[in-house]
């Protein structure tokens, strides 16, 4: 039986009967591998998508799976790289016990202020490899709203995209059920519990501690931003505490995001904290190259430019402006506006440097140091970056990826997944054999430990 066929053709019905985004996130980076003693073995890109399609696609797979193929089969979820590298399988546990109402109701939603921006989507989240977990993440939970990792901690630097994600959530959540969705950042928060203390006309405030009641605790999904600037505020915070077990203890779906993780909001009560971690916490990694050129694309195209913008504009402005998404944006919203007051339909690198001299002041001058380290092995070896960043697996490619692997640990900050983010987006247990594999290499081969050691010194001189 030809897997690959038969896996098209699941494909190709689950198409017609999802919408673009689910069958986009969900299955298209998805593969049968084979099928084997009542087994379907399924290779899925990430770690996520394990349990989410066990728990919430398990039954429509298998059905489609066992009339294709007219067996029954029992699904297994793995990663390309458990196959390569030949591990025990992480095997998800099928018998799950959240009893999920498969049908979305949709009936009207409740008719209240719930302060989304309807324009931040995820059909318009531009997504890479620094951000695709937390996308995919995101979605996840606006599926399945107190159902899926409660709550989601969303963390990262100003301007990566935390809030276009956080209002994509509501918007889903919104567009496809009847639930309530509030979304508000801290200072809102605080704002509206400082005024619990103020008395009305008649010397009382039971008015509006009703008010405030039913604002934060009648709903079903409550996103609130900037959760760094409740630090300090204690009796806030204390409010919030209680806020957040009511939600929690009633399945109401919490989505939080900061500038920093959870064990870094010093300024935050532990036990809040400590809530916090419960769910699932996700990073947000500023925009690689690739990205930021994607970023750039689409802001262009939103804008309306007559003409076209050469691709060596695009690169200089993702070159030298970052790292964050509305830096991105600032410099074409410039870039075109100058182009206007000129008069010029034609927007060149020329054009751009004179446009652009506050930006690039600000910028990086150079894309990161991950990726100047693979240019430079791609160089030594004579391969391509593409080659270093691909899943191909042949010797000539192979060991220079294992080798830049081993060079941006050793000689950089970054972190594991950090840097498997930057290498087609593997997994950080991939990273970690490829370092260590080199590290035994090196003591055992004379002529590695040599070549190492030109890398090394080409990398610091550059």
């Amino acid at each position: 039986m030809n897997t690959d066929i038969v896996w098209s053709n699941l494909l190709n019905e689950l198409k017609d009967e999802l919408s673009s985004l689910a069958y986009n996130t969900w299955f298209n980076d998805t593969k049968l591998y084979k099928l084997d003693n009542g087994i379907a073995y399924i290779i899925v890109p990430m770690p996520i998508h394990k349990r989410h399609l066990n728990d919430f696609y398990g039954e429509i797979i298998t059905t489609k799976l066992n009339k294709l193929t007219n067996s029954n089969y029992e699904l297994k979820f793995y990663l390309q790289e458990e196959i390569e590298e030949e591990e025990k399988p992480s095997i998800i546990d099928n018998n799950s016990n959240n009893d999920i109402d498969k049908e979305i109701s949709y009936k009207e939603n409740y008719n209240i202020n719930n302060n989304l921006i309807k324009k931040y989507t995820f059909e318009n989240f531009i997504v890479g490899n620094t951000n695709k977990f937390a996308s995919t993440a995101a979605l996840s939970v606006a599926e399945n709203p107190g159902n899926m990792y409660n709550p989601f901690f969303l963390y990262g630097n100003s301007g990566l995209g935390k809030t276009h994600l956080m209002h994509a959530i509501g918007n889903y959540i919104v567009e496809h059920s009847n639930k309530k969705v509030l979304y508000i950042t801290s200072e809102q928060f605080k704002d509206d519990f400082t005024k619990v203390y103020k008395k009305d006309d008649n010397g009382t405030n039971f008015n509006y501690i009703e008010f405030f009641k039913n604002k934060y605790r009648n709903i079903d999904v409550l996103l609130i931003d900037d959760i760094q600037f409740l630090g300090g505020a204690t009796k806030t915070q204390e409010e919030f505490f209680h806020t957040f077990n009511n939600l929690y203890n009633n399945n109401k779906q919490i989505i939080i995001s900061s500038d920093r993780s959870p064990n870094d909001l010093k300024l935050l009560e532990d036990r809040l904290k400590t809530r916090f971690t419960e769910g699932l916490s996700v990073n947000i990694y500023p925009p690689d190259f690739t990205l930021k050129k994607e970023i750039l694309k689409n802001k262009i195209k939103a804008g309306d430019f007559e003409g076209d913008i050469p691709e060596d504009v695009i690169e200089y402005i993702a070159n030298n402006i970052g790292p964050d998404v509305r830096s991105l944006e600032g410099a074409v919203t410039r870039l075109l506006a100058y182009s206007a007051m000129w008069g010029s339909k034609t927007i060149n690198l020329d054009l751009a440097i004179d446009a652009l001299p506050d930006y690039i002041s600000k910028g990086m001058g150079e894309k990161n140091d991950i990726q100047r380290i693979q240019r430079i092995v791609a160089e030594y070896f004579q391969i391509s970056v593409e080659d270093i960043r691909s899943k191909k697996r042949n010797a000539n490619i192979s060991n220079p990826r294992q080798i830049a692997m081993y060079l941006c640990r050793c000689m950089t900050e970054e972190s594991f997944p950090r840097i498997g983010i930057e290498f087609g987006g593997k997994d950080h247990s991939t990273v970690m054999h490829s370092v260590e594999k080199i590290e035994k290499e090196i003591k055992a081969n004379k002529d590695l430990a040599n070549q190492i050691e030109k890398l090394k010194k080409d990398i610091s001189t550059v």
